[in-house]
Parts: structure tokens; C-alpha cells; sequence
């Protein structure tokens, strides 16, 4: 019986895509079955972004539950849970802010790069705090594993030093977490990682047509004018569907591109092909879940008792740590 536990999850700012699935979601489906876990529907931490429209963040719960189900998430196995549903994590948040600096935040790398691609230039004091809520979210439940894309790596050292601090400070009864890190997949754009907010993703719910027009859409190695010219599939974003989706023939296919033996529209169909492969499932168990949305939210109201009993625990003990449990609550 191992002693680790695992936390990992999701903003709830829309359905889940093929970059969620490379990063995090098809590591999770196997871990699920070795490890303890907690999975988090972070719809408060979509508010640092999205604080405009609620609506959105509501809709998304059901939306990303049903993602999670869909790609093979276990409700007996994984505990899924909706973190505005569980007050301590905001109450260990405001106790960790006391002691994390404005500058240690404003220097976290993901922290800077995600308001540079929203141009904020001002930062709200939510999105700045967004790690130390992180932090929160995964301490409450004593995580020691968190699942997650090579973006959230500055997120988790900052959580790692936060419960060290907190046990420095009062009593070693939080665990510091490690991250494990995923793969990452490239926007359909080209320029950057698969992202929501930059319109460059393709959704785990994408009919077939949907995929094929995407891909063939897709950018390509810019160097590669003609059809026989050599190609060079390290730098193309099509490439790494075929690494991600086609591993058996990836060698084939770089191989063929580099000697120019295969042109691009016939590669995007092959990568296509294996992405439809990889979704069929997926899309027919979500389509079977989404007419039972009454059982969607009894897995989270479940969940998320569970959740909370895990959650009442620890903060009992992080209170009397610091000794602000006055009347032994």
C-alpha cells in the first residue's frame, strides 16, 4: 500500500481538449488505479480569469465532469469534487498569503507568461494569488503527486515552498508535493501550446468531421513549399499528432517527411485518422453520459462530501498547529 496521494484537475473555463488529454488526463486514467486521488473542478480559480462570466464557469462543472468520465475517470476509484463547495481551501489559502511575497508571485514564470497572453498589465490580486490557492488545493487533502503539464512545473515548486514554510513556521503536518509532468502538445496554430483562451484547440467532444477539418487547417513545417520537398517534422506541429496518437508509425512518418515522401495534406489525414481513433470512445461515452446529468452531479455532490470530510480534517490540524484552534474546533 503506497502512502503518496494524488491531486490534480482542471480551471473550469470550458470543455476539456487534446492538450489536457497529452498533458495530464491520460496519466491520470492510469494512476487512478495505483494511487489515492483527488481531482479538483477548480471553478474558483476560473473567477481569476473569468470572474465576468459565471455562467460560463457553471456550465463548465458539468462540462468537465463529463470529460472526465467520458476519457475513463473512475467516480469509485477518483474522487471528483468542486472546489467553491469546500470553504477550508479558502481559509488555507488565507493562511498561506500571510507569509508568500508579492514579488516571489509576480517572478513565477506561468504567472508572467499567462498575463502577458492576456494582456494584462495590470495584475487583479486574484490572478496574482492564483499559486497560493493552488497550493491550497493541493495541501488540504495531504497530496504528494500532482499530474500536470510541464507550464504548471513553476506552480508546484511555489506550492512545495509554501507547505515548507507552514511546517517551518509551526508543525510539519503538511506533505510537500512533486509534480509529474506530462507531454505537451503544440496549438493547431503553430505558435504555442494548445490553449483555450488562444482559439487553437480541438475538443475531446469533436465530431469527425471536426477533427479532419482542423488538422487539414493545421500549420505545417513554414520551410516546406512543395509536395516532395524535404521536410522537417521536429519543428512541424502535425508531426507530434502522429508522436502523441501514432507512436507505432511515428518513425515511418519522419522518416517519409524528411525525404520528402509524403506530402502534408496526406499527413494531416493520417494524423486524422488516429486522433478519430483515439475520440471515438470517448465521444460515445460522453454522448451516453450526457443524458444522465442527474447522475453527473450525484458523482459531484459525492465527491465532494468526501471531499470536504478530508478537507475538515487537515484544517483541524493546520489550526492547532498554528494555535488558533481556541476552542478545540
Amino acid at each position: 500500500m503506497t502512502s503518496d496521494i494524488i491531486l490534480t484537475g482542471d480551471r473550469t473555463t470550458g470543455k476539456l481538449h487534446l492538450g489536457h488529454y497529452v498533458g495530464s488526463l491520460r496519466s491520470r486514467v492510469e494512476l487512478q488505479h495505483v494511487y489515492p486521488t483527488f481531482i479538483l473542478l477548480a471553478d474558483v480559480q476560473a473567477l481569476t480569469t473569468h470572474f465576468e462570466r459565471p455562467g460560463l464557469i457553471a456550465d463548465s462543472v458539468r462540462q468537465v465532469a463529463l470529460d472526465y468520465l467520458a476519457v475513463g475517470i473512475d467516480p469509485e476509484r477518483a474522487n471528483l469534487f468542486i472546489q467553491s463547495m469546500i470553504p477550508e481551501i479558502a481559509e488555507l489559502t488565507q493562511y498561506f498569503s500571510m507569509f508568500v511575497t508579492v514579488n516571489s508571485l509576480r517572478h513565477n514564470p506561468t504567472v508572467k507568461n499567462e498575463a502577458k497572453e492576456r494582456g494584462y498589465n495590470d495584475l487583479y490580486y486574484g490572478f496574482l494569488g492564483y499559486p497560493v490557492s493552488q497550493a491550497a488545493d493541493i495541501a488540504f487533502c495531504k497530496a504528494t503527486l500532482v499530474p500536470a503539464g510541464e507550464d504548471q512545473i513553476p506552480h508546484i515548486e511555489q506550492a512545495r515552498k509554501i507547505v515548507r514554510r507552514f511546517n517551518e513556521l509551526y508543525r510539519p503536518v503538511l506533505r510537500e508535493p512533486r509534480i509529474l509532468t506530462g507531454g505537451r502538445l503544440t496549438g493547431l496554430d503553430g505558435g504555442s501550446k494548445m490553449s483555450k483562451s488562444l482559439g487553437n484547440a480541438m475538443y475531446l467532444d469533436s465530431s469527425r468531421e471536426e477533427v479532419e477539418l482542423k488538422l487539414a487547417k493545421a500549420k505545417t513545417d513554414p520551410a516546406r513549399v512543395r509536395k516532395d520537398d524535404p521536410g522537417h517534422p521536429d519543428i512541424c506541429p502535425v508531426y507530434e499528432y502522429h508522436r502523441h496518437f501514432r507512436p507505432e508509425q511515428c518513425a515511418d512518418i519522419h522518416e517519409l517527411c524528411s525525404k520528402g515522401g509524403i506530402g502534408c495534406t496526406d499527413c494531416k489525414k493520417l494524423a486524422a485518422q488516429a486522433v478519430n481513433e483515439l475520440l471515438e470512445p470517448i465521444r460515445e461515452r460522453r454522448i451516453s453520459l450526457a443524458g444522465r446529468m442527474n447522475h453527473i452531479d450525484e458523482i459531484l455532490v459525492e465527491g465532494t462530501r468526501k471531499a470536504r470530510a478530508v478537507a475538515r480534517e487537515t484544517m483541524s490540524e493546520v489550526r492547532e498547529a498554528m494555535g488558533i484552534n481556541y476552542f478545540g474546533g
